[in-house]
């Protein structure tokens, strides 16, 4: 990193909960409404800090429910208002009507999400099953590694989901306790500088604009409700284009590149894991250890599954001998949400590796990297299934 892209840093101490509420707090919405839950609250107490310390000047709503908490921030969208909210696992739960209505009325609402499993049983440690339920509801979804992508993440987001040709609200997730709770070196931008990267949201059809009266969420039937959906599906196309544009903005203020999937170590790689989130890093630590063992291993890190980056993955993929795909979620009477994803996206590769599904984590039980390590040597040794592969699980 150059000496100017050093001084536009601050290095703090942060959890990813507290590295999210930094990012809340430079970007600076008019309105934050939301409800607590483990394991978001750390989001909002630290946010709820800033307001209480003048550091913002945004209207903090306390509410009654997550259902209330996004349709406060729904209303304040379609005012015009830059809004916000945060949440997790049964309040996401909670707030699937209103999720669906955020994206049909193209609000760029930011949503950051601490992953944690669904009840029942009652549980408050990570899984992803939470956010994958809602991966079609038209939401942009970006899934982060650690704090510092959490942080970075945000301030994305943010551009993405304003931008005219997008107007698609987006999820930032983390995982739950391990990511939001735990605290890591995390390089923050100047105040200015962060202003300046997310601009000033005008918004083109504010609820408010009396010389210009408009309606938002009308009726709509057969007449045009087809249409409203196409609409929909073009905003997340083409946020595939302006996401691309973001990221490589922000490499050049920064010096940190992001793309919708991580390739590592991959280029001569017969055997491939893919993963989302703070896995990754455990993922990449075994790799190391087995490369320096003369196995080509190789990682492929998905940080975007909404817009899903099909033919990134399927260029990053052809070539490999096998390859595993790890859930930290299931569904229930099929394989799990990435495999499938993955799979369908291969479908047109003339030689196609071989696909294993593996779950694991679910309710947030610990993956190691002896864990890891063992996926690998079963790749290696084509000693799984091809049903789905559990990891952890107890017999």
């Amino acid at each position: 990193m150059s000496m100017a892209m050093k001084k536009k840093h601050k290095y703090k101490a942060l959890s990813g909960g507290q590295a999210v509420a930094v990012a809340m707090k430079q970007i600076n919405p008019e309105v934050v409404a939301a409800y607590p839950i483990t394991p978001q609250t750390p989001i909002i107490e630290t946010f709820a800090q800033f307001v209480a310390d003048g550091k913002v000047d945004t209207e903090l709503i306390d509410v009654e429910s997550e259902h209330s908490a996004l349709s406060a921030v729904i209303g304040a969208s379609a005012a015009g208002a830059r809004a916000m909210t945060a949440t997790a696992s049964q309040g996401l739960a909670l707030m699937a009507e209103i999720v669906y209505i955020a994206s049909g009325s193209r609000l760029p609402i930011v949503m950051a999400i601490a992953n944690r499993a669904l009840s029942a049983p009652i549980n408050i440690h990570c899984d992803h099953t939470d956010s994958m339920f809602l991966r079609d509801a038209g939401w942009i979804q970006i899934y982060s590694e650690n704090a510092q992508e959490a942080y970075d993440n945000m301030l994305i987001a943010l551009r993405v989901a304003e931008n005219k040709d997008v107007l698609t609200p987006a999820m930032v997730m983390q995982d739950g306790f391990i990511t939001s709770h735990s605290v890591q070196n995390v390089k923050i931008l100047d105040d200015k500088i962060v202003q300046k990267f997310v601009g000033k949201y005008n918004p083109e059809y504010p609820l408010l604009d009396i010389k210009k009266p408009i309606s938002i969420g009308p009726l709509d039937l057969f007449d045009y409700f087809f249409e409203h959906k196409y609409q929909q599906a073009q905003g997340l196309e083409n946020s595939y284009k302006v996401i691309k544009q973001v990221d490589n903005e922000f490499y050049k203020l920064t010096g940190r590149k992001y793309d919708f999937i991580e390739k590592y170590k991959t280029n001569d790689a017969d055997y491939i894991i893919v993963a989302l989130s703070s896995t990754c890093g455990t993922a990449k630590m075994v790799i190391d250890k087995l490369r320096k063992e003369g196995k080509k291993v190789g990682l492929i890190k998905i940080r975007v599954v909404r817009p899903f980056p099909n033919k990134q993955i399927a260029t990053a993929l052809e070539g490999a001998k096998k390859i595993a795909i790890l859930d930290r979620s299931t569904s229930f009477g099929n394989f799990s949400p990435i495999f499938t994803e993955v799979r369908s996206a291969l479908y047109n590769l003339k030689k196609k590796p071989d696909l294993y599904n593996y779950i694991y984590g679910i309710g947030g039980r610990n993956i190691g990297i002896d864990d890891i390590e063992k996926v690998f040597i079963d790749l290696i040794k084509r000693s799984v299934s091809d049903n789905i592969n559990y990891i952890g699980l107890r017999t």
